[in-house]
């Protein structure tokens, strides 16, 4: 297993086996900065030598690959999970907002919040991912002293998808031509009447079949209703034929960022190279290898005749806090809610904790001091283990990291 080093000033070096790291800590030569990954740094001053190292991403709207590499070997790789709550707790905060504002008299507006900004607006979820895949990368430098970085920039013609025969003038005859919105399209293509009673000769409106904030307002995640099928079905008196069908969200989001992640970078002082998904696809099954994020990223370095590393590492990111300004509901006198327990015994939600020689993460804390311990991955530990039973092994921090089992 590899170890990586840092010089005293706390810049990356090539990293060293475990027996030399041993013996340098041991003599008093080194010191322990880092558990996982575990990363020590020298207290004498070194040459500081470096070789070029080659890091892998293979990016993605839930999931990142990376694989650093070097000349001969695969030094680190890892798999990152991304955040997938932001649009759901952004309805939710809505929701709770106009509740709160619907109790208060008006007031006229302290400042203009509305509107795109300038320099090119994000939405918050979007701007998760990048900041997210920006973070992955520099999680990986302060270890590693990193020369250039290669990025698969994955371009995804949704048409295409939808119809793989399409081609020419085609694109620019789509379903919604010549229609004013997409609410007059599916009116259109339902016939102007309602899909499950029948009905044409009454008020109609347009349901979303999964919910907007998930499904959108694409005509294939929107059906024609009646206004009494409409008001019965959101009451559960009766239910729909139309089958939920696979959205292109993930694609869309993908488009928008496989460009802002290089130029990020580039702006960062970041030396990077482009590959595209076929690339990766082919240098992949000519080595035999499953599809797999971190497979794909160690294609996308050119890693193809390295030796892989042991080095596997999972990596997560997770939610920092929950904001009582998202509580729904008053107390009497109009008192908010304590908000949820922040720290208890010194421990803390997403704290890295030792539990009978297991490393795990808090993932539930009581006020009792009996807490949900488990693996990064979920898989439960102890659904109520005491407090005294574990020893702090690293703080909360919005990303966690643990080992992977190859």
């Amino acid at each position: 297993m590899l170890v990586y080093v840092l010089n005293k000033h706390g810049k990356p070096l090539m990293p060293t086996n475990s027996a030399k790291a041993r013996l340098m800590l041991k003599q008093g030569k080194a010191k322990v900065v880092k558990r996982t990954p575990f990363t020590i740094q020298l207290i004498y001053g070194s040459s500081g030598y470096v070789q070029p190292i080659t890091l892998g991403v293979d990016t993605g709207y839930k999931n990142i690959g990376l694989s650093a590499v070097s000349s001969a070997k695969e030094l680190l790789r890892s798999e990152v999970e991304l955040r997938t709550d932001i649009p759901k707790l952004l309805s939710e905060k809505r929701q709770y907002r106009r509740t709160r504002r619907n109790r208060l008299w008006h007031r006229p507006a302290r400042f203009l919040n509305r509107g795109n900004k300038k320099g090119g607006w994000l939405a918050p979820s979007v701007e998760h991912k990048l900041d997210a895949h920006i973070k992955a990368v520099n999680i990986v430098k302060s270890i590693l002293p990193v020369s250039s970085v290669a990025i698969e920039a994955a371009a995804f013609d949704i048409q295409k998808i939808k119809n793989p025969d399409i081609s020419g003038i085609e694109y620019q005859n789509g379903e919604q031509k010549e229609f004013w919105n997409v609410r007059e399209y599916v009116l259109c293509r339902d016939g102007h009447k309602c899909s499950h009673c029948g009905k044409s000769n009454t008020v109609l409106n347009v349901h979303h079949i999964v919910s907007r904030q998930t499904g959108g307002n694409r005509p294939d995640n929107l059906v024609t209703l009646c206004e009494k099928c409409h008001k019965d079905y959101h009451e559960g008196r009766i239910k729909l034929s139309a089958k939920k069908r696979k959205g292109f969200k993930a694609e869309t989001i993908m488009s928008i960022l496989r460009w802002k992640i290089v130029n990020k970078l580039r702006e960062l002082g970041n030396t990077v190279n482009t590959t595209y998904g076929y690339l990766t696809k082919s240098a992949r099954i000519a080595l035999g290898m499953e599809k797999s994020h971190a497979n794909d990223a160690f294609c996308i370095a050119s890693g193809c005749s390295r030796e892989r590393t042991d080095n596997n590492y999972f990596i997560k990111f997770v939610r920092k806090c929950n904001r009582s300004l998202f509580k729904a509901n008053l107390l009497k006198g109009g008192k908010r809610k304590v908000n949820a327990i922040k720290e208890v015994f010194g421990f803390k939600r997403w704290d890295k904790v030792l539990h009978d020689g297991i490393e795990c993460f808090i993932y539930g804390l009581r006020s009792s001091g009996y807490f949900d311990v488990r693996r990064l991955t979920g898989e439960k530990i102890n659904a109520s283990a005491k407090h005294t039973n574990l020893r702090l092994i690293e703080s909360f921090k919005t990303w966690r990291i643990a080992i992977s089992i190859c």
